[in-house]
């Protein structure tokens, strides 16, 4: 998935500047309903985080007939497809992040790598759901936990409107989603674009301005002592 979303960013801002005298805009192609679950320990402390990615019925289209699964277009997969789908958007390259960044307080709280993955398909969309797990297992007090999830090249669009849960949370706990202002978000995209419109190279991919944060949702979560 990375390699596809790092071709079609250069083909993206490629037919954006290409239009004479239009200011620089940039929009996703790629649009994921995404859902979380974290996962604590038997001590009370945050371990893992799964993630639950709803792809839209368009890319999900394409990745059925890019792995050549449900040749007879009956929307119903055999076990054996399934099978196949299963893992189809793990195979990261190193330096992708996996859309998903875990903070308490300001401090970064790094995730391993995708575990325990698994894929289906329903309704004309692929659903994919993977777990990280923390590499230093954490409480959480007062001080929000936050997780976002976004792609910086904005070529993805994610929105948490799929369960949110707490699994195993010691008694207190509870989560918020939060979702940023579009009307301030599409001006600061606009801007950081136009900035960006006389130097960057869209083939070479020099200079691309990390946007998708301006449109984050994040979970919250706070733990009463």
């Amino acid at each position: 998935m990375e390699s596809l979303r790092t071709i079609s960013r250069a083909a993206l801002l490629a037919s954006t500047l290409a239009v004479a005298g239009a200011p620089v805009v940039a929009h996703p192609h790629i649009f994921i309903d995404a859902g979380v679950t974290l996962v604590f320990d038997e001590a009370g402390k945050l371990g893992a985080v799964r993630i639950v990615w709803a792809y839209d019925d368009l890319f999900s289209l394409f990745v059925l007939e890019d792995q050549g699964l449900d040749p007879d277009f009956d929307g119903i997969l055999t076990e054996t497809e399934v099978a196949r789908l299963s893992g189809f958007d793990m195979n990261w390259d190193a330096e992708f992040e996996g859309d998903s960044y875990l903070l308490l307080g300001e401090a970064a709280l790094p995730l391993s790598r995708p575990l325990e993955w698994d894929a289906t398909y329903g309704e004309g969309r692929v659903v994919s759901t993977h777990l990280r797990a923390l590499e230093t297992r954490v409480a959480i007090g007062a001080e929000p936990l936050i997780l976002q999830i976004y792609d910086p090249t904005y070529y993805t669009s994610y929105e948490i409107n799929l369960p949110v849960r707490l699994e195993n949370a010691p008694d207190g706990c509870s989560a918020q989603v939060y979702v940023p202002e579009p009307g301030a978000a599409s001006a600061q995209l606009r801007a950081a674009l136009e900035e960006f419109s006389g130097s960057f190279d869209p083939f070479l991919e020099v200079g691309f301005p990390a946007v998708g944060a301006l449109f984050s949702h994040e979970v919250r979560v706070t733990c009463a002592p």
